[in-house]
């Protein structure tokens, strides 16, 4: 999966993509053998680029303005298998293995741990690991 051969952003793919006003582009994390969507965050260039070189997910960080390699501090690295992009070339998916079961900041497996249910959102997936002890 990993292309080592690419100079660094000068590669033909990343034109390919309809990035915002703001130079990102939605990426969802999907787990590749489940299915099951685990988190969405935002790329650019350089982090599109290096999750392509490395083979592991790297996101841009909308807060910290800064790139972001997932797992850098908790470990919970996201291996990846594809990098998709949908028919309007405005989001990505990528097909990962995610380590340690986590992709969630709060230590749950998906960010998307809450169902609509009686017009509130209720929570329906337990936390795994206590995120004081991931980010210790």
């Amino acid at each position: 999966m990993p292309t080592t051969d690419t100079p660094f952003l000068d590669a033909p793919f990343l034109d390919e993509v309809q990035w915002t006003q703001e130079g990102l582009v939605p990426a969802i994390a999907q787990d590749a053998a489940s299915g099951k969507i685990l988190m969405m965050a935002w790329m650019n260039r350089e982090a599109l680029m290096q999750t392509a070189r490395s083979g592991f997910a790297v996101y841009w960080s909308r807060s910290r303005k800064s790139l972001w390699r997932k797992g850098e501090s908790s470990g919970h690295q996201q291996k990846v298998h594809d990098i998709r992009l949908d028919c309007d070339a405005d989001v990505i998916v990528l097909q990962i293995e995610q380590a340690g079961g986590i992709a969630c900041h709060t230590g749950r497996e998906s960010c998307f741990y809450r169902i609509l249910s009686d017009n509130q959102w209720v929570t329906v997936d337990p936390v795994l690991k206590d995120p004081k002890e991931i980010y210790s």
